[in-house]
């Protein structure tokens, strides 16, 4: 590059008026001045290699994010669904399968986790564009407006997203309103401003990386500082630091969906460190029988399971149910914020089973499941016809050999495969069979 580079940026015409001669130095030591970002680390081969990055892991998170929204069922009833607003939104939903098991178990999984991981990318990319957002002027013509309008939504909306995703992690609501609503619309747009901008600048990203090594110059090369600090740090190891944290963050917080050691090291999330008991109650819950006000008169002797269908009202106990023909079924508990359980031996009573009493001996319908939880958005629940078809959907009653504790939904609880936690309901009170 040459000298011209270096030179101070002539003011525009009205600044120049406005502060006389004194425009040079002041506009000089605004983060306007293209001399106030010193550090010789920012290029557009660095920006470009985080921006390919970017694209990839953002695309399979969109994609995780979207299947994790159809595993809610939410066209299949109105308790399911937490965004009735979603209009167009919802083309894509599609009949969840119950196979294989471990299905939402590893798409939501990977989400989080890829979340988390993504935190120091993000966070580098959005350091190596900045001197961008406070160029002048705001607008040269109609396109370049629209251009930096979208990038207003594109650095908000990923902000939003990781930001209410990451409280969500950790179990923080401190954002206004449902999680649901929020992280799915917020979705939509940062997705489409991400699209936007990627259409602009993947083109361009991939020029520059094929012309050379990082450290090489790049003609034109708006984020190349014109008076650079003296190096402290290459861009290659600017790079590996952002990678370091990325692994960092993927050792401290994968190992929650898995148990043994590598749970124990995912420090930095809840239902990680080590299991919250022993035996084979022992694994991870999301909320116990008293956070929710579930107490042992709602479960205790008095407890009684309501079965409804074209047979009528039906009314078993606890030992009834235990009367019936047993079925045993391995199957892991996965929740929405990413953590899980292995495989659990539960054992109790075929849904199919029960919906052929309630009237349905032949083409098993869906079911509405309720709870004697008083509150929460899932207390009730709909699970659709070949969820309650699978031999492996049950009301458990018992747990790797013994009762379910209370914190695991004694008096019974759904298990079913491939399903969301939250449609796992425990301290089930009734099953209404049927068309939902």
């Amino acid at each position: 590059m040459g000298d011209s580079r270096r030179q101070s940026p002539t003011p525009p015409a009205f600044l120049s008026r406005l502060l006389g001669g004194r425009a040079p130095t002041i506009l000089g030591r605004l983060p306007s001045a293209p001399g106030f970002w010193r550090s010789p680390v920012r290029g557009m081969r660095f920006t470009a290699v985080l921006g390919l990055v970017l694209l990839v892991g953002i695309t399979v998170l969109f994609v995780t994010g979207l299947l994790s929204y159809a595993a809610y069922n939410p066209d299949l009833n109105p308790v399911n669904d937490k965004t009735p607003d979603k209009g167009l939104l919802g083309f894509y939903l599609f009949d969840w399968p119950t196979g294989p098991h471990w299905l939402y178990r590893l798409t939501q999984g990977l989400h989080v986790t890829l979340g988390i991981v993504l935190v120091p990318v993000l966070l580098a990319k959005l350091w190596s564009v900045v001197p961008r957002l406070f160029a002048l002027p705001p607008a040269r013509s109609v396109g370049h407006a629209l251009e930096r309008i979208s990038l207003l939504l594109l650095v908000g909306g990923a902000l939003f997203e990781f930001v209410t995703g990451l409280l969500n992690i950790q179990l923080e609501y401190l954002f206004p309103g449902s999680f649901y609503p929020l992280h799915f619309y917020g979705a939509w747009v940062f997705f489409a401003a991400f699209l936007a901008h990627a259409g602009l600048r993947v083109p361009q990203a991939v020029r520059v990386l094929r012309s050379g090594g990082l450290s090489g110059a790049v003609q034109g090369d708006r984020l190349d500082s014109p008076a650079p600090s003296p190096p402290t740090l290459s861009r290659r190891g600017a790079l590996a630091m952002v990678g370091a944290g990325s692994l960092v963050l993927l050792i401290t917080s994968a190992g929650r969906s898995f148990d043994g050691p590598l749970r124990r090291l995912a420090v930095l999330t809840p239902h990680g460190a080590a299991e919250p008991g022993s035996g084979p109650n022992g694994f991870q819950i999301n909320k116990t029988a008293a956070a929710v006000g579930v107490t042992a008169a709602d479960t205790g002797e008095g407890w009684w399971l309501t079965v409804s269908g074209p047979a009528g009202d039906l009314r078993f106990t606890r030992d009834q149910l235990l009367a019936m023909d047993q079925h045993s079924a391995a199957l892991p508990i996965a929740c929405v914020e990413g953590w899980s359980t292995s495989d659990q031996w539960w054992r109790g009573v075929r849904l199919k089973d029960l919906a052929a009493l309630a009237g349905y001996p032949d083409g098993v319908p869906g079911v509405l499941v309720e709870s004697v939880q008083r509150s929460g958005p899932f207390r009730r629940v709909a699970l659709r016809d070949n969820q309650v078809r699978d031999a492996r959907s049950l009301l458990a009653l018992q747990v790797n050999g013994e009762d379910l504790t209370p914190d695991h939904g004694y008096p019974a609880r759904i298990i079913v495969p491939a399903a969301p936690g939250v449609l796992n309901t425990k301290w089930v009170s009734r099953l209404t069979f049927g068309e939902l």
